[in-house]
């Protein structure tokens, strides 16, 4: 696979982190149809993400937590170990950082927002 062309930043921002070499390591091992099957996860999560927006389920309503449990199992499964509290950060990147507001909302107009609440409900429900 061609490197990301956000490599340099990603490597620049967290490349101290646990997290990200935890990433590089996973991911270092993937084949081609690997990236398949995780574009293809991350695609029907988002879809069944966006569907759950566009009829009003809100995204304290416990289906919408279950999803957003569901992005941060994907996570832990295909690139790092992501707690709750740290799944609450990325959530807020999603919408704090307009490349990834970019590519949440070109599925469906308010996702990025949307995942975002739903993750700080999930991480909220988990710390009780």
């Amino acid at each position: 696979m061609t490197e990301n062309p956000y490599a340099d930043e990603a490597r620049e921002r967290w490349g101290n982190t646990a997290a990200y070499r935890q990433s590089q390591e996973r991911t270092a091992r993937y084949t081609a149809g690997d990236w398949a099957e995780i574009k293809a996860a991350g695609d029907d999560l988002n879809e069944r993400l966006a569907a759950a927006l566009r009829a009003g389920v809100a995204a304290g309503d416990p289906a919408a937590m279950d999803l957003a449990e569901e992005h941060r199992q994907q996570l832990n499964r295909y690139f790092y170990d992501c707690d709750p509290e740290f799944h609450r950060g990325l959530g807020d990147m999603y919408v704090d950082d307009p490349r990834f507001t970019a590519t949440y909302d070109a599925v469906t107009p308010g996702l990025a927002a949307y995942l975002r609440d739903a993750i700080h409900a999930n991480a909220a429900r988990a710390s009780v």
